[in-house]
């Protein structure tokens, strides 16, 4: 395995065509980084659940999974599930976050999931956020839409522990969901895991990348 350390980024910018999608895709990288950055600057978006229960979820996850963290949510109201036919929403949601933050470091769907919002979603993020660094996460469901991503970020079992603990004490409106359980939740960081030689990670995929293998 070939390492590469990105050093401590200040700013990071979360997306989501979901409540819950940002907790299951990278909710123990979140974990991770914000207690190793105290003050780390947080910007979330999710797409759909604003007015609903799933927003009270949502706020409350992304403040147990942002420790510490100067967080800071936006929920908006789109369709669930209609998402391609709200691209200029979509999109303009996508722009106004890029116009109150420039991070170091995005967390966003990736373009080969099978969910159309969540594939919608991470079309949209190269296009608005042109010359960031965006890793493109996984989340586990019906569709078989699991792939061979190129980044991972290995986790304590602490850290796993306690990304499972958060889902299910967070997000209980999804916890009739046959895929919304401990044993997938595990299932697929214990894989990701062996594939970057750890007990646990998570992993992610990425579209564009430079080095600067001089450190200027």
């Amino acid at each position: 395995m070939i390492s590469l350390t990105t050093g401590r980024p200040r700013r990071i910018a979360v997306l989501a065509a979901h409540c819950d999608d940002i907790a299951i895709g990278a909710g123990g990288s979140l974990l991770t980084l914000c207690r190793a950055n105290p003050g780390v600057q947080v910007d979330a978006l999710v797409l759909t659940g604003g007015g609903t229960p799933r927003e009270d979820e949502e706020l409350a996850a992304l403040g147990a999974f942002c420790p510490g963290a100067d967080l800071r949510v936006t929920v908006e109201k789109l369709p669930d599930g209609r998402l391609p036919a709200h691209w200029h929403e979509a999109k303009a949601a996508v722009e106004e976050l890029r116009s109150r933050t420039d991070p170091e470091l995005i967390f966003a769907p990736n373009t080969g999931d099978a969910h159309q919002d969540h594939r919608g979603l991470a079309e949209l993020v190269p296009q608005v956020f042109r010359d960031h660094l965006a890793l493109g996460y996984e989340i586990v469901k019906w569709d078989g839409d699991l792939g061979r991503p190129a980044v991972y970020q290995p986790l304590a079992d602490e850290v796993a522990e306690a990304k499972v603990r958060l889902l299910h004490e967070h997000y209980p409106s999804q916890r009739d969901r046959p895929w919304y359980d401990r044993e997938a939740f595990f299932g697929l960081a214990r894989i990701r895991g062996i594939e970057c030689k750890a007990r646990y990670a998570e992993a992610f995929h990425v579209n564009k990348l430079v080095l600067d293998l001089a450190g200027g």
